[in-house]
Order: C-alpha cells, then sequence, then structure tokens
C-alpha cells in the first residue's frame, strides 16, 4: 500500500470516495503474480514485447532501452477495477451526475483499490435506493457476466451450461436463472460445484468425474443450447468440453482466459457457433466512448457497457441476483495485504475492501500568495515542480534537467496520484502532490507542464495566474481558442507588473548540429529553400495522440519542423499552405505536405509522413541558400557543402534536449527572458494550427503580423 496524491478531476468524469472495492480473484491474482516475474519470464510470456524492446534498442541504442525497461518495471501500477462509492466532484461536460450520488464504477486504472478515484462517465452508474455499495462494488463483474451472457443469445427455456463457477460463474448462473433459462454448472472444484446449486444451478457437476457429458444430455435430451466458459486456464480442455455437450448448432461463448485450440471434428460436425465476450460490453476499449464519454445510439447498440452495468445493478435491486453470500468476507483498506491473502481460504469468491467514510479532503493547500508572487532573482538553484511523469518525461527530460545541476525536483504531480509517486521515488522528488497542489505550493518556483496534450493550455494559465514561470511540452495549445487564452494570461501578467515567462520545448532548434547550419548560413543575404522530411511511421487511430487528449500528429509533432524551420530561416511566418493524402481511414491525415513561405522570401517544404518504412531514418533536412548546401540526417550526421568543398560531422543523435534544459534553468536562475521569445512561439503555433486548417479547408491561411512585429521589420 502507498499514499499517494488523490487524483485530478478532469472535464467528462467525476471523483468518487470510494466505499467499497471487490478483489477479483483470477484477474488480479495473475496481474500480481506477472509482476513477481523475472524480465526473462516476462519475455517468455510476451514475445511481441520483446520484439518492441529489440527493436527500441536497434534504434535508441541499448542503454537507452535497458532505461526505458527498468523505469516500467519500477513503476507503480494500481490495483482494481471494480468499485462503489460516493460523488464528491463533477468536471465539465458532465450531465448524468452531481455530488452526493451513490455509483458503481468500472476499468482498470480508474475504479482502483483507492480511496478516491476519478471515473470517466461512462464508466459509472447510479446505484439505485435499496442497493447497498458493497453489492454494488461487484457491479463490474455482474457487468462481464452479463456481456457473456448476452453473447449467448439465449431464450426462454433453453438450458445453458456455465464452466467455471467462481466468482463470474456463479454471477453467471444467476443471471441465467433471471432469463428464464435453466443452468448446469460445471467445475473442477467439487465444492464450487456443489456451492453453485445452492447459489442456483439446477444441476451441478464435477468435470473430473468423467460422464459430464452423459448426464448433460440425459439432463437436457439434445445438450447444452449455449455454453458459457467462466474458466481460467491456459489448458483448451474447457472449450474442448464446450464442443462436445453442446447441441446440434449450439453456441459456445468464452469470457475467460482459456486456451483457444479446440479440435475439428464436434465443432464442424454440429456446426457450432464460437464467439469471445470482450469484458463489459460494447465501448471496452474504445477511446472516443470510455475517455471522451461519446455514447452509442441506443437505436444502434443497445447494450454498451454502461448499460450492461445499470441493467445488473437493476437486477440487484429487483433481487433477481443476490450477492450476499459473495460479499461476506471484507478488509478494512489498511489491511489490503491480509484481503488478497484471502483469496486463497477454500470457498471464498471475492474480497471487498472497506474504505473509511470521513469527507475530510485528503490534501489542503493553503500557499501563501506572497511567496508564491514572488520573482527570481539570479539564485544558485531553481526548484522545479513537474506535471506529468509519463515516458516521455521520465527518458528525457528528467534525465536533462537533472544534468544541469541547477535545477531542484521539489514536487511531481499527475492526474492519477500513482504515477506522480513512482516518479517521486524514481527520480527522488521532494513530494508527490496533485497538479492544482504543485501549482500553488510556494516552494516550488517553476512549473514544468509535461502532461497530455489537452491539458497544456489549462495548466499554463493557471500557472501564469499563480505568478509561476512555465516550461510547458510542445504543443502550447491544440485549439485557437487555448492560444488565445495563454495570451490573454501574458498580457494580464504583464499589466500587473508581472513579467511571464512561457517557454515550449522545441528542443530541435537548440540541437548542436541546428547550430552548426546557423552559423553557416549566418552571412547569407538571399532567401533560402528548406526541405524537411519526417519518416514518422504509423501510429493506430486508437494511440492517444490520435485522440482529443494528444490533439493529432499535426499539433503534437509536426510543430517541431515548423519551429525547426523558423529557427533556421530566422523570419516571420507569412502563409501556411497544406495537403493531406486521402488516407483518413488508416492514416488518419497523417501524411501531410506543408509549405511555409517567410517574410523575407524563403520557403520550407515539410513532409511529415506515416506511410514509410521504419528501416530508413526518421529525420532528414535540407536547406538551400546562396550557392550553399547543408544535409542534417537524423541529428547524427551533417554535411555542408560551399564552393566545391564539403564539411562532415558525425557523433551520437543529440535532438537538443540538453541544451534546451540548460538554457531554460540559466534563464529561470537569473530571471531573464525565455530562450525562446514568447512573440516567436505564438508565430509557431499559429503557423502550427493553420496547418491543420488549411488541411480541413484545402486553402492557403494568411498569419496576420502582430503590429510589434510590423514596426521591427518596417525598422
Amino acid at each position: 500500500m502507498f499514499d499517494v496524491p488523490e487524483p485530478e478531476l478532469l472535464p467528462g468524469g467525476i471523483l468518487v470516495r470510494t466505499g467499497f472495492s471487490a478483489i477479483s480473484a483470477g484477474t488480479e491474482r495473475a496481474v500480481r503474480a506477472e509482476a513477481t516475474q523475472s524480465l526473462l519470464s516476462r519475455a517468455k510470456a510476451r514475445p511481441d514485447l520483446g520484439k518492441q524492446v529489440l527493436e527500441f534498442a536497434r534504434k535508441e541504442g541499448v542503454a537507452a532501452a535497458y532505461h526505458k525497461v527498468s523505469s516500467r518495471l519500477e513503476s507503480l501500477s494500481p490495483l482494481g477495477y471494480s468499485c462503489a462509492g460516493t460523488v464528491i466532484g463533477v468536471g465539465e461536460r458532465v450531465r448524468d451526475f452531481q455530488v452526493g450520488d451513490r455509483v458503481a464504477c468500472a476499468g482498470g486504472g480508474y475504479a482502483n483499490h483507492n480511496e478516491i478515484n476519478f471515473v470517466p462517465c461512462n464508466l459509472a452508474a447510479r446505484a439505485p435506493e435499496g442497493v447497498g455499495l458493497d453489492a454494488a462494488s461487484l457491479t463490474t463483474i455482474g457487468a462481464i457476466a452479463m456481456q457473456g451472457l448476452r453473447q449467448a443469445q439465449p431464450t426462454v427455456g433453453e438450458t445453458i451450461v456455465v464452466i467455471g463457477a467462481g466468482l463470474v460463474g456463479v454471477l453467471t448462473i444467476q443471471l441465467v436463472k433471471a432469463a428464464g433459462c435453466r443452468v448446469i454448472a460445471v467445475d473442477m472444484d467439487r465444492s464450487r460445484a456443489e456451492s453453485a446449486l445452492e447459489l442456483g444451478a439446477d444441476l451441478a457437476l464435477c468435470s473430473s468425474d468423467g460422464n459430464v457429458n452423459s448426464v448433460i444430455k440425459e439432463f437436457t435430451l439434445h445438450g447444452a443450447d449455449a455454453v458459457i466458459i467462466t474458466a481460467a486456464t491456459p489448458s483448451s480442455e474447457p472449450i474442448e468440453t464446450a464442443a462436445e455437450i453442446a447441441r446440434d448448432r449450439g453456441r459456445i461463448v468464452i469470457v475467460g482466459d482459456v486456451g483457444l485450440g479446440v479440435s475439428r471434428r464436434h465443432v464442424y460436425h454440429k456446426e457450432l457457433s464460437v464467439v469471445l465476450s470482450r469484458s463489459y460490453g460494447p465501448g471496452r476499449y474504445d477511446p472516443l466512448y470510455e475517455q471522451e464519454g461519446i455514447d452509442y445510439p441506443i437505436g444502434y447498440v443497445r447494450w454498451t457497457e454502461k448499460r450492461n452495468m445499470e441493467a445488473f445493478l437493476g437486477l440487484l435491486k429487483s433481487g433477481a441476483v443476490n450477492v450476499e453470500r459473495l460479499i461476506q468476507t471484507r478488509f478494512a483498506v489498511s489491511e489490503g495485504g491480509a484481503a488478497y491473502s484471502a483469496l486463497k481460504s477454500p470457498g471464498i469468491y471475492t474480497v471487498l475492501i472497506e474504505y473509511p467514510t470521513s469527507e475530510a479532503p485528503a490534501f489542503a493547500s493553503n500557499p501563501s500568495s506572497e511567496r508564491a508572487a514572488k520573482q527570481i532573482k539570479d539564485t544558485a538553484v531553481i526548484k522545479i515542480g513537474c506535471i506529468g511523469a509519463g515516458g516521455f518525461a521520465k527518458n528525457v527530460i528528467f534525465p536533462a534537467l537533472r544534468s544541469t545541476k541547477q535545477a531542484v525536483f521539489q514536487s511531481v504531480a499527475t492526474s492519477s496520484g500513482v504515477a506522480a509517486e513512482t516518479a517521486r521515488r524514481s527520480f527522488v522528488f521532494g513530494k508527490a502532490q496533485t497538479p492544482k497542489e504543485l501549482i500553488e505550493d510556494p516552494e516550488v518556483q517553476a512549473v514544468f507542464v509535461l502532461s497530455r496534450h489537452d491539458t497544456h493550455a489549462r495548466y499554463v494559465t493557471t500557472s501564469l495566474a499563480s505568478h509561476k514561470p512555465v516550461f510547458v511540452e510542445k504543443p502550447l495549445a491544440i485549439t485557437h481558442e487555448q492560444l488565445d487564452e495563454i495570451r490573454a494570461a501574458v498580457e494580464s501578467e504583464k499589466h500587473n507588473g508581472f513579467s511571464p515567462f512561457v517557454m515550449v520545448g522545441f528542443n530541435r532548434r537548440f540541437a548542436p548540429m541546428t547550430c552548426e547550419i546557423r552559423r553557416f548560413f549566418a552571412s547569407r543575404k538571399e532567401p533560402m529553400m528548406v526541405n524537411v522530411r519526417v519518416n514518422a511511421g504509423y501510429l493506430p487511430r486508437d494511440h492517444w495522440t490520435q485522440q482529443k487528449a494528444g490533439g493529432g500528429r499535426i499539433l503534437g509533432e509536426l510543430c517541431h519542423f515548423v519551429d525547426w524551420s523558423r529557427a533556421i530561416v530566422g523570419a516571420p511566418i507569412n502563409e501556411v499552405n497544406a495537403w493531406a493524402l486521402p488516407d483518413a481511414m488508416r492514416y488518419n491525415q497523417d501524411n501531410i505536405s506543408a509549405r511555409l513561405s517567410f517574410q523575407d522570401g524563403s520557403i520550407a517544404n515539410l513532409l511529415y509522413l506515416a506511410n514509410g518504412d521504419q528501416s530508413i531514418g526518421k529525420e532528414f533536412m535540407e536547406v538551400f541558400c546562396q550557392g550553399s548546401i547543408a544535409r542534417l540526417d537524423d541529428f547524427s550526421a551533417l554535411e555542408l557543402a560551399r564552393k566545391g568543398k564539403s564539411q562532415h560531422r558525425r557523433s551520437a543523435q543529440d535532438k537538443g534536449h540538453g541544451e534546451e534544459m540548460r538554457l531554460t534553468v540559466e534563464a529561470l536562475r537569473k530571471g531573464n527572458d525565455a530562450p525562446i521569445p514568447f512573440s516567436e512561439i505564438v508565430e509557431i503555433s499559429r503557423a502550427t494550427l493553420a496547418v491543420v486548417d488549411s488541411v480541413s479547408t484545402g486553402q492557403p491561411v494568411q498569419l496576420a503580423i502582430p503590429s510589434r512585429l510590423q514596426t521591427a521589420v518596417g525598422a
């Protein structure tokens, strides 16, 4: 058990003070067992992950791969996926819940064994009056059983066999009875089979008796209409048994994690249907449904995972499903270890973890506004607070910050809290906090925003309102409205007498080889032609960067190359024109050609591609100007050619993260302006948003020049 900050209340979800959470014997014991495996054992069990590590090592080096794997192994992971409690906070865009509602919650990473959980609205269902939170805490597991039954398509009077009489199995048995069918329970454990009779089965058999097939045929006359497998075993024996006992053209539904190998003989001759049941129902693993809260129309999808949860809660209220016997074993949250040990006891289906009912806030923050507003004046070190601790933060930003020697890791925060505690331990931060606490903490002198893209603007404006300098990983904003809000916040700080500091992580302009190119063309008198080709590679549409949280790859990644071109040319961008291949179904418009024209007549052509081969390097740049050429290959090889002579440079890949952090920390310590002027950051952000606009409209986008820049150009 660990004390971690409470999760952040995000738009589209609710904060729930947990009353009870249910431990799933099969799923959670499997997760704990995997966590104790050696690295070699995990690689054998998941060869696909082993291949990913080898590919990463080939591209980034063995040391980077080792660091990434070690970081993953050291990370804390929350347990649990089924709980119930009381709503204590309601996020923006949520209309179905209000503070004080009693709710059942679902989802790994959301409905955890935590005192407070953040849960997206489509993963929560209101608990009816008369249904206790202890019973409601089984709702997720009940929804799994219900989806399995729906996949079996039962009709009144049929006989259904349930193989596996664990928790999901006995809930399935009660649901089958509620559907007006007869039910036969089969389990390898004789005591579980006998208990199934008491929990509603019409007949219960022990699979080791050897006469299961004959008894079922005698009981049904023709075999089972449907077989639902809720057992968990790598063996294919359950599905072989199901094929034997099913009637002609019967149905087999696989709910549990079992071997899928089955001989052709029974399946073919009986023309059996075999389907898998996907967890709680339609919507599961769909980020638009679960994270964005976009529901499926009921006329097209009657039973989503949330509606399955609501139906199960309705059956609890009516008494058609009775879980009293299943929830008798419970432990206080402080005895979590004992709760897991109790699962080994005979006859235990699940164990409930009970939480204190106190509604006192877990954390309090009352920072001194005087201290928080203090401007930084040439200090020896700068106390950093980092919001976000994902892979990029842990593998790139944190090590680069630490290498500056002048950055003190004061605090770390994440939306979930668990990741914050992992980062605190791994990188020796002073404390783990919520994002709000970190921004308001008077001991934090500068805020580094390293979270998901859709949160950047909010954290930047909040940090500025607390008079804190802020570094934000790109992009600065993912909408024009967000960018306008940040500009307004900066102007407000200036009006109030502060010197706002906003820096964005456009690291490539600080790479050593970028600096060499700029020096090479420092005395140019003519416009430049810049070509940038990015072989970014394919990302599936369900990857987080493709979702609303990521804002898409143009805003999240192409922005780097808009900035790099701007840094090389050294003149403002006038116009943006962009096109995408007609491949939206597969590539989500990730194959982009963008042309930037600059005030001095220079042109940059950007190709950002997802349809290439990854054996070719990722980033290749060329600059043509005044009889000279610069060629940069993946920030590890540079060729400079002029007057028939070429210079070649080779080094380990350096994309400028270290220099970016050094310059940022130095500027923060001395109270100087950010390494990139804010007006230029806004220009690059607007130009990147213009790429999106141009792709969608098919028209070029003019970038209006701010009056300050017009004056400078005219001068």
